[in-house]
């Protein structure tokens, strides 16, 4: 390895046996029809195939994982679960419970398998804000994994939402890495062509979700939170004027301490912005030390290249470089 591990904090697995579990109950099969609706028929149709075909080897093969790290150039990869499942947030207690538990025990095994090469997020049921709480507890002290991945809302409620405090208190208690993934986007039929519920939907979604984490004043609360946004954060980072401008002059929404682009610092970006100027915006914007490598292996949004893209942007010292490609990351996740 180099002097400086390169660390990807967004990677991918599935859990066959829990997808067989969901699949028995009629929440996941109303769950499949809506995001299939939401994404188009197209986008569906293509996605499942490749599903069947090019993800299937990288998601079900460990040497197939290792050999695309090392061609990446990647040293360790943060591996969690696909979003395609929606996380089962429309799952009862008990049979969240049961998803959660044979997730985050299967992710677990998986980096046991090369702890050298691997690391786990876990899944929570974030809707149910105290068995969430307890699973995230369980995740980090008893499976060794080093957080959780939560999607954007769980069944409409926002993260800003109160009752979701016992969540955000476990997270902050026990300093683990929470790394919010769009799972999904609905906008009724403006966004089924084009694939745009992927390539507008996900990003507007980590937009809402930081969104309401700030302006709901969740951060202010729990300052202590280690919250990484997939996908660059989202608009937010390459918007924050209009959300500091709206926050100056309407009073409903002052409901954070300081102007909503202040929380840039406290919060963490994967590079996965695709090119190299506005990797350098977003550094520049959110600082060097919040930023880390995100490859979305091994879907076709993510990219395989992520160390020469860093290296392309201009004018980072050594130091800025050696901070994204793994320093940053493994301050995060505890290594």
């Amino acid at each position: 390895m180099n002097s400086t591990p390169a660390i990807d904090i967004h990677a991918h697995a599935i859990v066959p046996e829990v997808e067989m579990l969901a699949r028995r109950h009629p929440g996941w099969q109303a769950d499949l029809d809506q995001r299939q609706r939401s994404a188009g028929a197209a986008s569906a149709e293509h996605n499942r195939k490749l599903t069947e075909t090019v993800y299937r080897e990288k998601f079900e093969s460990l040497e197939a994982r290792l050999a695309t790290m090392d061609t990446m150039g990647i040293d360790i990869q943060t591996v969690s679960a696909a979003p395609t499942s929606n996380f089962w947030y429309w799952a009862d207690p008990e049979l969240a419970a049961k998803l959660v538990a044979i997730n985050n025990q299967e992710i677990a095994q998986l980096c046991q398998r090369r702890p050298d090469r691997l690391v786990g997020l876990g899944v929570v049921a974030l809707q149910h804000p105290e068995l969430a709480a307890a699973q995230l507890k369980h995740a980090v002290a008893e499976l060794g994994l080093r957080g959780a991945i939560i999607a954007t809302h769980a069944n409409g409620m926002d993260l800003g939402d109160p009752s979701l405090a016992p969540f955000w208190q476990a997270a902050q208690a026990t300093g683990a890495l929470i790394f919010i993934h769009p799972a999904g986007c609905e906008l009724g039929t403006r966004l089924t062509r084009y694939y745009f519920s992927n390539v507008i939907g996900n990003p507007l979604e980590t937009t809402l979700a930081l969104g309401h984490l700030i302006f709901s004043g969740t951060l202010d609360h729990y300052p202590g939170l280690k919250i990484c946004a997939a996908h660059g954060g989202g608009y937010f980072p390459f918007y924050t004027a209009r959300f500091d401008h709206g926050w100056r002059v309407r009073p409903e929404a002052h409901g954070c301490r300081r102007t909503p682009s202040a929380y840039l610092r406290n919060l963490w970006f994967d590079s996965l912005v695709y090119e190299p100027d506005l990797l350098s915006f977003l550094i520049a914007r959110a600082g060097a030390g919040q930023i880390v490598l995100g490859t979305d292996y091994p879907f076709d949004m993510g990219v395989d290249d992520p160390r020469q893209r860093l290296a392309a942007v201009s004018g980072l010292s050594q130091a800025q470089q050696r901070a994204i490609v793994g320093e940053n990351a493994a301050r995060l996740l505890g290594l």
